[in-house]
């Protein structure tokens, strides 16, 4: 049976998609080593539409009123512009209430795009350009360690690792953060109330890496500008064992935090990366592998979720479980010493 793979990896080669949702202007080349902080790609996009019915406005009808408008598709128009005037021996005409863009001409009326603002997509992370998708954006490669999450709250940024986190059960309280950790990256624990999600905003910090997070503040965590990252879960859960090494063994790095939603149709998952330097020639990541004994794994369901351990045997056929179902089921020893016997599909591979 086929298992997904949890991603907590010291050194791999990774490989991101950074994709404007619009089309706009590449700004990098191919070949060129980018910086989290470069601008990769930009567009225009405007914030507002307005619709102006011109037949209505004019009181003619609709035929009538397009051939009566002056301006046509992508024209650029300034504030109190003329775009149509009737006849008669004193016409009314129709104007502009803002400058804007001309997007559509039909039916009588004119829809114009207002309030144009400028969007920049940023490399994430540090690496080097391996493809150019014209008008989107680029496809960036670096080395480093890979640390994946389970829910993020959809925003991107970096800057330099700061632990406050003793132990993977540790929890972050407002208390504990101060003016010295403004522009960080905070390895946190668990959160379990609002205070400390408002007064990391208040610093401002680049992004909070939590084993967890009290469901009542999911909709708070959603509001913040900086990135949030979960790495196992809703409630009072620790961090899972190689998480937590991995990451508080990388303090004082630069990290790139992108707490992009956990998709499983597409495969993007909200994950830390740590880019460091090296020669060497990586293997690509796996998404998947097949269970077998000496693979470590972490535990998906309670009573262990979060934990880890390693499949001392793959049962054959299908097992009677504490439940009554039977299903496909493996040994599992955990990393406190404890042997179970957990459904494959509770258990991912992590590596």
């Amino acid at each position: 049976m086929q298992a997904p793979v949890h991603h907590i990896i010291g050194l791999t080669s990774i490989v991101r998609e950074r994709l404007l949702p619009i089309s706009g202007t590449v700004l990098v080349r191919l070949g060129q080593k980018v910086n989290p902080s470069d601008v990769v790609a930009e567009a225009n996009w405007s914030r507002e539409h307005v619709l102006l019915d011109v037949a209505q406005l004019l009181g003619v009808s609709s035929n009538t009123a397009d051939r009566l408008i002056k301006c046509k598709v992508d024209d650029r128009l300034v504030a109190s512009a003329e775009i149509a005037v009737g006849k008669g021996l004193f016409p009314r005409s129709v104007s502009t209430p803002r400058e804007g863009r001309v997007v559509v001409v039909g039916g009588g009326q004119v829809l114009i795009e207002v309030g144009d603002s400028k969007m920049e997509l940023r490399a994430g992370i540090s690496g080097t350009v391996i493809e150019v998708i014209p008008n989107r954006g680029a496809v960036i490669q670096t080395a480093g360690a890979l640390i994946q999450g389970v829910w993020g709250n959809g925003r991107i940024d970096s800057g330099l690792l700061v632990n406050l986190a003793e132990k993977p059960d540790g929890v972050l309280t407002a208390a504990r953060l101060d003016v010295s950790m403004r522009g960080s990256v905070i390895l946190g624990g668990m959160v379990k109330d609002a205070e400390a999600l408002k007064a990391a905003a208040d610093l401002p910090v680049r992004g909070l890496i939590l084993s967890s997070l009290y469901p009542s503040l999911i909709p708070l965590a959603r509001e913040m500008r900086y990135p949030i990252l979960l790495t196992d879960g809703f409630g009072p859960l620790v961090m899972n064992s190689v998480a937590y090494k991995l990451l508080s063994t990388n303090v004082k790095r630069d990290v790139t935090v992108n707490a992009e939603a956990n998709d499983r149709y597409s495969g993007n998952r909200p994950e830390v990366i740590i880019s460091l330097p090296t020669s060497a020639d990586l293997p690509p990541l796996h998404e998947f592998e097949t269970f077998a004994p000496g693979l470590q794994v972490r535990m998906r369901r309670p009573p262990a979720m979060g934990m880890i351990g390693s499949i001392v045997a793959v049962k054959p056929g299908l097992t009677t479980l504490l439940s009554g179902l039977r299903a496909p089921a493996a040994e599992v020893k955990l990393e406190n010493g404890e042997t179970v016997v957990a459904p494959l599909v509770n258990l991912e591979v992590v590596g």
